[in-house]
């Protein structure tokens, strides 16, 4: 991990969430290891809280000043409670039409908010534009390298979990994608420790998106190595509501190193599949790992994932932001 200040790093005991034996969903789509890694355990209940602890932590003992970054709004919502961790201004940039309970989390920490009018890739431009202006320290996806590093430790928790053995699968709802990013990181830097096999048993890698927001897909089905911004971006789940990833290039590559694929499934899916997740497991699932589950039984319909192998299934967040969509 990132060096930290003499002090020591900006926490508040993010890491180490559940890794769910999902065994009675398991049975009733026909795989018997199947597994939730419930990230809304941590901090601010996401998984955005690893990166912008370690992000936050590099911050601190650099002397930055004031943070900022653009936002779907789990990323703001852990940027503004870590920079309040820290004693350092937060100012994050929203859509303006993003689920009121992200605005309410980031006035609780005491944020600078601004409602962009538009998606997060018009928020991301005006938080570098006035961050270049006023020197502030930019925490945005991939703009940094710290908060890849945070997010690779869900691969190093899994490792762990599963007694040094890897998933044969992980599926993994893709915004920014830096998820996925930082544990193909993961993978390379376990089996440089020698506590993993080769690079060929590495877990095979599907990226999941909404079908109104499904760039990466596109990219990954045309052969491309960069996916071409995405038009008219529409999805309940805010955090797949990302038009252009910054790293579509190392994402792709994780991707297809991995022998892993890519696809869209649609909203009323997704939470029909959050609600499933819920009551069969007792999991708080966001829209965003009830799509995993859908994407899971679509390659299981299709033959890609046989139901002897293992999988992963990653739930993001917590549905506590999002309970307005289960609401006709």
């Amino acid at each position: 991990m990132p060096e930290t200040a003499p002090s020591g790093p900006i926490t508040l005991g993010e890491g180490w969430t559940p890794l769910v034996h999902a065994q009675r969903l398991g049975q009733t789509i026909g795989v018997d290891r199947l597994f939730i890694k419930d990230e809304s355990h941590n901090p601010t209940n996401s998984f955005k809280a690893r990166g912008l602890s370690a992000a936050v932590t590099v911050a601190h003992r650099l002397g930055a000043t004031t943070l900022s970054a653009p936002s779907a709004g789990n990323a703001a919502n852990a940027l503004a409670a870590y920079a309040a961790s820290a004693h350092i201004p937060a100012k994050v940039y929203m859509p303006k039409d993003v689920k009121q309970p992200f605005i309410d989390e980031c006035t609780l920490y005491g944020a600078d908010i601004t409602l962009v009018d538009g998606l997060i890739s018009d928020a991301g431009r005006i938080a570098k534009e006035l961050s270049d202006e006023h020197g502030w320290y930019d925490v945005s996806t991939l703009k940094e390298p710290y908060r890849v590093e945070g997010k690779k430790t869900m691969a190093y928790e899994i490792a762990e979990q599963l007694d040094w053995k890897w998933p044969d699968w992980m599926i993994y709802p893709t915004g920014g994608g830096t998820g996925i990013v930082g544990m193909w990181k993961a993978c390379a830097e376990l089996e440089a420790l020698g506590w993993m096999a080769t690079a060929d048993r590495r877990p095979r890698m599907v990226s999941v998106q909404a079908d109104g927001c499904a760039p990466i897909v596109e990219a990954f089905e045309s052969g491309s190595e960069r996916a071409t911004p995405w038009k008219n971006a529409r999805t309940t789940a805010d955090g797949l509501r990302v038009p252009q990833a910054i790293g579509d290039f190392l994402i792709l590559r994780a991707i297809r190193e991995s022998g892993g694929t890519a696809l869209a499934v649609s909203d009323a899916d997704m939470i029909a599949a959050m609600q499933e997740i819920g009551s069969t497991e007792g999991v708080s699932a966001a829209p965003e790992g009830g799509a995993t589950l859908v994407a899971l039984k679509t390659l299981l319909q299709n033959g890609t994932i046989h139901p002897s192998e293992s999988v992963v299934l990653f739930n993001t967040g917590g549905a506590l932001k999002y309970l307005e969509v289960l609401t006709p």
